[in-house]
């Protein structure tokens, strides 16, 4: 198609590079939590069962410490001289110089002299310990269930408000921007986000409430250990911190990478056979390389500053292990403290540790998906289009008479390309539009169709402005065929009937027999039901155009646009819809963008443009002798030929 295109860098951005911080980390993860709002009654439940869970989960500990100290205690107690009491047995240790011991034996409150273990109580702690963890689990498996439901409904959300969002973008928003880089942020992004939160959430919940749950066991056993405990935490803390705030944008730059790498091979492939027919391999293979080895660099980047998380939290929980491992020792020995306290003690630390290295380690997952949520947020913030009036105006019946006033448009401020246009268009005109590439040919119907809304002045159809009408009421009635074939995967007969809903079959065969599909249609292994994929693959270019102008004919539009709709089809095929197409705009208003001339020698006018103006207009016959831009345009067709020829 002819026509201007804007630039790059309008509403969606090009991301944030390495190096420089991402938009608002905070700003986004907030949003990204307001997005979940509508889950917020399933997400108490969780918090609540996740809560009950680590509840149980940190009884564990104590209640297996008992158990330890049953055994201890027995085994102990059988060293001891029978039907002596515990002070006895204390008193006579001292005597005996084993003043150690007697230290630890007096802390002892099970320990009875001359006994062994207590099975029966063992078995009642062991039992105990057992139902705690098995309900302990089925809260988990229970949370596990609702809160993957609730990740998927908000990746679900998210999918259908981006949708909706993209359907409300104005046409000149997503010129903008690569069709990958789009196709990334609606799938690649959202998948992405959708993993981080079920990976983090759950994790997150748990986590902090276990720390919180451990934290006061550990308190309860030992407030001196506790402390020990908390020294590490501020260190922790600040470490993870720093690191994260140096991956992050990093992240941001992945994913930037990941969308413009999907940008790239996505022109790739659809122009496979204008590379192949350039040689323009090694071209596109250096883009591909250079945009692999950005995500490359990036990714490697953001992978290893983060993965330097998990060793520090090793390291600083093994530390704090071996600290309580040895004060808690000497505590035992001098009888502050049971070994079953102090083996509960080191298991608390453990899980203390533990939650606050997955926390740690979840920082990446976090700074990917917050990274990924503002690329969406990009695509939601981008500006839509003008919203529709409410009630629209609409003509009583629509004829098909267009007029343009004094209209201008320019798809950049500083390069004016549509500058004070008038035309007039009468009900059942067909309307050549021919000139130079770039010369705004598209750009004009583009205007009509409100793909783009113009600077200043008047687009009228049927005596109603049509900015004062929606834009439904203002496409329902006008066709269109572009050179740019648009098929979806299916049969024939459906993308033919894509032209309107409810088209019964023999409607479609009509349409079919008057844009010449039927002609070869009978020529295929199972007729209309012959599936073609999306880039029409066992039909040729030429049919595939067919096919689109057959949709166009089952519409029944009022107004028809031809945008070089017949540049893809031989010179017998041409003759064949040139025939069709005459019998078609009987009636209707038509608008023919086309380069070959030979196609518009009937048009009851012929627009010329040249730099978004109409620089002549008139017939065929008539523009021929005044010898002006369309007489050029025709020679320069035309001449070359006939000079060969001789």
């Amino acid at each position: 198609m002819s026509g201007h295109r804007p630039g790059p860098g309008m509403g969606m951005g090009a991301g944030v590079p390495p190096g420089q911080k991402s938009a608002n980390f905070g700003a986004s993860l907030r949003r990204l939590l307001r997005t979940m709002r509508p889950e917020r009654v399933r997400l108490v439940v969780v918090v609540v069962l996740a809560v009950l869970a680590v509840a149980l989960q940190v009884t564990g500990p104590a209640l297996l410490g008992r158990a330890t100290n049953i055994v201890f205690d027995g085994v102990v107690g059988r060293t001891l001289p029978d039907g002596a009491t515990l002070e006895q047995a204390v008193a006579g240790l001292r005597a005996a110089g084993e003043n150690q011991v007697a230290d630890m034996v007096s802390g002892m409150d099970g320990v009875v002299p001359g006994q062994g273990i207590d099975f029966g109580a063992l078995t009642t702690v062991i039992l105990t310990v057992l139902v705690v963890y098995v309900a302990s689990a089925a809260f988990l498996w229970v949370q596990g269930r609702m809160l993957a439901g609730v990740v998927q409904r908000t990746a679900y959300h998210l999918r259908r408000d981006v949708q909706g969002k993209i359907d409300r973008l104005p046409l000149r928003e997503l010129d903008s921007h690569a069709r990958g880089d789009v196709l990334s942020r609606v799938t690649n992004d959202i998948d992405n986000l959708s993993q981080t939160l079920q990976q983090t959430l759950s994790q997150v919940v748990t986590s902090l409430v276990t720390v919180v749950g451990v934290l006061v066991m550990m308190f309860v056993l030992s407030w001196q250990l506790a402390l020990i405990a908390l020294v590490t935490v501020p260190v922790s803390a600040w470490a993870t911190m720093t690191i994260a705030k140096r991956a992050q944008p990093h992240f941001v730059a992945q994913w930037k990478s990941t969308g413009d790498l999907g940008g790239t091979v996505e022109e790739a492939f659809t122009g496979h056979e204008l590379v192949t027919a350039f040689n323009a391999q090694d071209g596109v293979r250096e883009g591909f390389d250079t945009d692999n080895e950005r995500l490359f660099r990036a990714s490697f980047r953001s992978q290893f500053i983060s993965g330097t998380i998990m060793p520090m939290m090793g390291f600083v929980g093994n530390l704090n292990y071996v600290l309580v491992a040895v004060v808690g020792g000497l505590r035992v020995a001098s009888g502050d403290l049971s070994l079953g306290a102090v083996q509960a003690f080191i298991q608390y630390s453990r899980q203390f540790s533990q939650p606050l290295a997955q926390l740690a380690s979840m920082a990446n997952l976090v700074q990917s998906g917050v990274a990924s949520a503002e690329r969406i947020f990009e695509v939601m913030d981008a500006p839509e289009e003008s919203p529709d009036p409410e009630p629209g105006q609409r003509p009583d019946v629509v004829r098909g008479e267009v007029r343009f006033e004094d209209v201008t448009f320019s798809y950049d401020p500083e390069r004016p390309l549509i500058t004070r246009l008038d035309l007039d268009v009468q009900p059942g005109q067909t309307i050549a539009v021919v000139g130079p590439t770039g010369a705004g040919k598209t750009t004009l119907v583009n205007l009509l169709m409100r793909f783009y809304e113009i600077d200043s002045g008047h687009i009228w159809l049927d005596g109603v402005d049509t900015r004062t009408m929606t834009r439904q009421d203002l496409r329902d009635p006008i066709g269109m065929v572009l050179q740019d074939t648009w098929l979806f995967e299916g049969t024939i007969a459906e993308n033919i009937a894509f032209g309107r809903d409810g088209a019964t079959v023999d409607e479609v065969r009509r349409a079919a027999e008057a844009a010449s599909v039927d002609r070869f249609v009978h020529s295929l292994p199972n007729g209309y039901d012959t599936v073609i994929d999306a880039e029409g693959g066992g039909v040729s270019a030429g049919e595939k155009q067919l096919i689109t102008i057959a949709r166009a004919f089952l519409s029944d539009p009022q107004l028809l646009i031809l945008d070089e709709a017949t540049s893809s089809v031989d010179t017998r095929t041409e003759m064949l819809v040139q025939q069709a197409m005459a019998e078609l705009r009987k009636g209707r208003t038509s608008f023919v963008i086309a380069h070959r001339l030979s196609t518009i020698r009937d048009a009851d006018v012929i627009l010329v443009m040249e730099h978004g103006d109409i620089v002549e207009q008139g017939t065929h016959e008539g523009l021929l002798a005044a010898d002006g831009a369309y007489a050029r345009l025709y020679r320069s067709q035309f001449a070359a030929p006939v000079t060969a020829a001789e």
